[in-house]
Parts: structure tokens; sequence; C-alpha cells
């Protein structure tokens, strides 16, 4: 949203009226350098508490000053940075307590006045991490912590943060190592002091440190290291197999050969392992925060669907870090984004992956297909929002709108499709590249053509739509803002590129061994294409379909399942009952579902059997199978 002017006139009432954003006395950033060093230590050893202690020393000049704590966040792509969770501020020169105010229009900003003779602040807080999920992602336990740097540190307005050079340490837990992008300059004990950066670079290095740590070598010998760094629940869970660490090596060297250059100096994937700090997917220039389950390794079959997301963090070092659609590329932390072009970003971002988790071998083709049909079938038939009165488009708008707090009916409300929507757009930019040259040109050709230069450059290269048409009709002359157009601003279906590929997509009563998993891993009951709804871990509705048969009976999200036609409920009791209509043709299924303390009999009148999405071979070539092979 643009801001108003100053001051609009009021005719009708003859008065003046300020917006907030102008009243905010907050100075604009320069492209000046900021004169001296930021000092930011943390102090992160308070593991009962779940408490960051942090000093910082900010070189100052008399006068009235602003610091600024971090608010939009790249890769959140949304005013989400935690200030609920500051604490305990307290500013200091030549040892004596100065007053400060919190503006009261950008609630990120704080002023202070800096007396004569002053040259230095001292700034101390607290940073109160989640105490458990319903208050923010958990990134503090007894055996690891996530330690993310816009939440511990604040900085002077007034310049843009590339400009702001900063010097942090950390003390840990006595014997934990740590994995980050830094570079140690020297150690005291358990403080680690990491080389000077600056504050644009050292938000975008994060640590993951813990008690139980490995890291490994994912290019060995390599000019351009890049590491595995690994904490974990327990120390059985740090245990790799030649198999599993030969795929996550591939990993490296697919995305090489797909580029042809890297973006960074060196890079480190930090990557938990655990049931008790949360799960994580966020990119970095030079690393990438992963969090799973404790058995990412120990039961790796049953992980199978959540092994892109490595491929997919990795990417963004390519996509999203070093090439950024401009709107993004802001000079501080605290400059509002624009999110228009996260169908590129995230959407091209998740495309490679899909692609790269089978190219390296983290997926098997059969997984990789099954993943690919699951998410044809949600822009087939599981969204219909899009399909009546959202667009692609307009979901880059989510993360700003809904910052990903859930939605009665996502479904029909739509949460940032540009991800797995912006998956199928880029699969028939890829069929529609393969058919315009005869095979000769696709999405790689692309990828090496838009991100794959200047290898060894680390510095944002921001691009608008227009680059990103320009490059395709470089490689292939199409009208490729209407072809992109058409479906970015249009209702769908996303499936066209299947068919680009020699595949189509069936529905069958027999679920993907991917469903099978998600279902296995989430602890739910998909019914998305048969009733219309997926049910949870004791009868509780998560999703219901909008206009689906569940809807139409009076089902919707929040109830629970009690019985099934006049049994106890169960994922099997439930599937077993779609089963027996189809074949009577004739009785519905009676739910007896529990919604706030009231019971009701509800009526499903629903025929044809359960659906499960499958790919299948169609015509043509296998453009699919090409793609997905490894280079």
């Amino acid at each position: 949203m643009k801001q108003r002017p100053l001051a609009v006139a009021l005719v009708a009432l003859g008065l003046a009226c300020v917006s907030h954003a102008a009243l905010a006395d907050v100075p604009a950033p320069r492209d000046v350098p900021f004169e001296g060093m930021l000092k930011i230590h943390v102090d992160a050893t308070d593991l009962a508490h779940r408490v960051f202690q942090v000093t910082e020393r900010i070189p100052v000049k008399p006068g009235a000053l602003t610091l600024l704590y971090p608010q939009w966040l790249p890769g959140h792509h949304s005013p989400s940075g935690p200030i609920d969770k500051l604490a305990g501020l307290v500013v200091k020169a030549n040892g004596q307590v100065l007053p400060w105010t919190r503006d009261p229009y950008d609630v990120y900003a704080f002023h202070v006045d800096v007396p004569q003779g002053a040259s230095e602040l001292e700034v101390s807080f607290q940073y109160l991490s989640p105490q458990d999920k319903s208050q923010g992602r958990v990134v503090m336990t007894p055996e690891m912590l996530n330690l993310q740097w816009n939440t511990v540190s604040l900085y002077p307005a007034g310049y843009f943060a590339r400009r702001i050079q900063a010097e942090a340490s950390v003390t840990y837990p006595a014997g934990w190592q740590a994995g980050t992008a830094l570079e140690v300059a020297g150690r005291d004990g358990d403080t680690v002091r990491y080389r000077p950066i600056d504050y644009d670079d050292l938000v975008d290095s994060p640590v993951y440190a813990g008690r139980y740590f490995k890291r490994v070598d994912l290019d060995p010998g390599a000019k351009v290291p890049v590491h595995l760094d690994i904490v974990a629940d327990d120390p059985k869970y740090l245990e790799i197999k030649p198999e599993q660490l030969k795929a996550h090596q591939n990993l490296v060297q697919q995305m090489y050969k797909t580029y042809g250059a890297r973006h960074y100096d060196h890079y480190d994937f930090l990557l938990s392992l655990s049931d008790k700090m949360s799960g994580q997917g966020l990119e970095h220039h030079r690393s990438s925060e992963n969090g799973v389950g404790a058995d990412y390794f120990t039961e790796w079959e049953k992980n199978a669907l959540g092994r892109d997301l490595l491929a997919h963090e990795f990417n963004h070092s390519w996509d999203g870090k070093y090439r950024r659609g401009k709107d993004l590329a802001t000079p501080t932390f605290n400059v509002p984004m624009g999110d228009t072009l996260l169908w590129v970003y995230e959407g091209q971002t998740q495309f490679w992956g899909y692609v790269m988790a089978a190219r390296a071998g983290l997926w098997n083709a059969e997984q990789a297909r099954d993943v690919w049909a699951y998410a044809a079938a949600t822009y087939d038939k599981g969204r219909p929002g899009l399909a009546s009165w959202r667009n692609v488009q307009d979901t880059t708008n989510d993360p700003i709108i809904a910052q990903r707090r859930p939605l009665p009916y996502r479904n029909y409300q739509g949460s940032e499709d540009y991800y797995v929507a912006g998956a199928m757009i880029w699969l028939d930019v890829d069929g529609k590249l393969r058919e315009l040259s005869r095979g000769k040109k696709g999405i790689d050709d692309f990828a090496r053509a838009f991100f794959g230069v200047n290898d060894g450059d680390w510095q944002v290269d921001p691009y608008t739509f227009e680059d990103v048409v320009k490059t395709l009709s470089d490689l292939q002359p199409y009208d490729w803002a209407m072809f992109l157009r058409q479906r970015l601003d249009g209702h769908g279906p996303f499936t066209g590129g299947l068919a680009a590929h020699g595949w189509k997509l069936v529905y069958t009563d027999q679920p993907s061994a991917a469903v099978k998993a998600m279902e296995s891993r989430r602890g739910f009951t998909d019914l998305t294409y048969s009733l219309g709804l997926a049910v949870g871990k004791g009868g509780d509705i998560a999703d219901v379909l909008w206009d689906g048969p569940a809807f139409k009976a009076g089902l919707s999200p929040g109830m629970s399942i009690v019985a099934v036609n006049g049994k106890e409920y169960s994922g099997d009791v439930i599937k077993d009952a779609v089963t027996a209509a189809a074949k009577d043709g004739q009785a519905p299924i009676e739910l007896l579902v529990k919604n706030f303390d009231q019971y009701r009999t509800l009526k499903i009148d629903y025929h044809q059997g359960l659906k499960y999405p499958h790919l299948v071979r169609g015509e043509g070539a296998d453009g699919l199978s090409d793609l997905l092979k490894a280079r």
C-alpha cells in the first residue's frame, strides 16, 4: 500500500489528517557508511528459561538517534520481526541510563537523545524465545538452539544495512559446537568471536548450535567448501548411511551442473534433527536453516516426503538471495518489501526443489511423480478459490495478509499458492520451451542464463518481470509475457505442463506412497478428492473443501467426527464407509459430529468411492522423466 501524503485536506470537516506512517519520526536510510562498528554479544546459556541475553555497543554522536529492531524479514516476505519478544531494554551512555521512547507509529523504532560527551551507547535487552509452539518457533531446547541475529540486535536508522559493519560474539552452553556461515575470529572458553561483517549479511548468517553436533563435508576437496552442520536431540540420530550421504553430496553437484556458477565463498546447510525444536526451512545466501524430525536419517524411508527441503533452501542461494525481485531488494530490514515476484522466488524454487530431489537421488522416480501428482491435484480440484475469485498473483500478498496464521478455509481463501501453483506454472514453461525448440531448450537453459551468472559474486542482483520475459524470449522467441500473465492472473487449472511432458493426472481408489506417507507423518486421513475433507487425529476435521460433498452436508473445520454409520470413528472406518457407499449407490454416509457442545448426525450423499491422484503416461515424448534425470 502506498503511503498517504503528510496531510490530506478533509474538506467536509475542515480538518487535517496526518497518516501514522508520515508521523513516524524515523530517519530514511542513506547509502553512506556508518562510522564505527556495532559490537553485539549474545549470552545463549540460559537454557532453563530459553532466554537470550543481549549486549550491544553502538558508536554514536550527540543528538537524536533512532534504533531499529528488524521488522521486514527476508525469507518471511512479511513484517514479522518478533518485536513482542524483546524485553528489558536498557540504554546507557557513560555509565548513565538514558530514557528511550518507542515511536508511537512504528513500534520497531526506539528514539534516544544521546548526551554531549557520549561516543558509544551500551544497549542491553533480552530475547524471550517461545516456550511452546503456540507462541512461535521454539528455538532453544536442552540440546540445541537456533540463533537468528534479527532477533537479538538493534541497528541505527539512517543507513543502508550493508553500510553498517558489525562484530558478533556468542557465549554458548559449555561444550556445545556451532554451525554458521560466519567465520570464527577467535575463542575464549565457550565464547566465540566472529569476524566483522556488514549488518545485512550478519542477519543473513544464523547459527545452529548444540550439545550433539556433527559436521559433514558435502563437496570433499573443493576450493569452495559446502558443509552439512547437524545438531540432534540425541547422538544416535547423527548416524548417516553411505547412500544417504551420497544423495546429499549429489545435490550439491546437480545444482552446480544446472547453474554453472555459485554465489557464495562457502556454504553451510544448518540442519536440526529434533522433535523438540520447531521445524524450519529458511534460506540464506551462504547457509540455510533446515529443521526436520529427529529420525530424518534413522527412519529414511518414512521421511521421503520431506527430502526436498534441503534442495529447496539450497536453490534459494541462486533464486531469492542472489537474484531477487526488485521490490524485495530493500536497503534495510525496516523498509517495506513488495512480494509481486514470489512466483519466481518461491515458485521456481519449489519447482527445482522437486526436480533436484529426484536428480540427486533423495527421491526415486516414482516418489517424484507422486509428489507432482499431489501438487497437480491441488490445482486441478483442491483450490476452488483459485478457480473462482482469486489468482496466483494475488496470493503473493498472503505473507503480509495472513503471516502464515491458520485459516478457516484455506482451500477457498488461498494461501501462498505462488509456491506450488508457481511450480506448476514453471513446469508449463519448461514444456513450452521444449515444444517451441523441438526439444533443444528447456528450463535448465533459463536457470543457467538467469541465475547462473557472475560466478563467485554474492551481492544481490535484482530483477523485474520484464527481465524474466526477456531472458525467456532470448532463449526462445514467444509472447512469454502473455503466457505468464494468463497463468498468474487467470483461474487455472495449472496442469497443462503435465500433458506437455507426456503425462496426465488421474484419480484411483488407491493412495500413492506419497499420500500414505503424508497421512502417516501428519496423522490425518486425506479424503479431499472424495468426500472433500481432511480429518486429523481423533476425528478432528482439519479442512473441508469449499462446496464439496462434506461442505454441502454441513461439515466445517473445527468439528469432530465421533462415529461413521454408527461405528466409532477411525481413518479406516471412514474409508470403508466411502467404499461401501460407492458399491451400494443409494444410502448416504452418516456422520455423528460434535460441534462445540452439540452433537448432530449429518449425511453425505456421495457414491463415487475413494479418489487419490496419480500420474500415468499420456501421449508424446516423456519429458518429465528427462527433466527428473540426473545431469
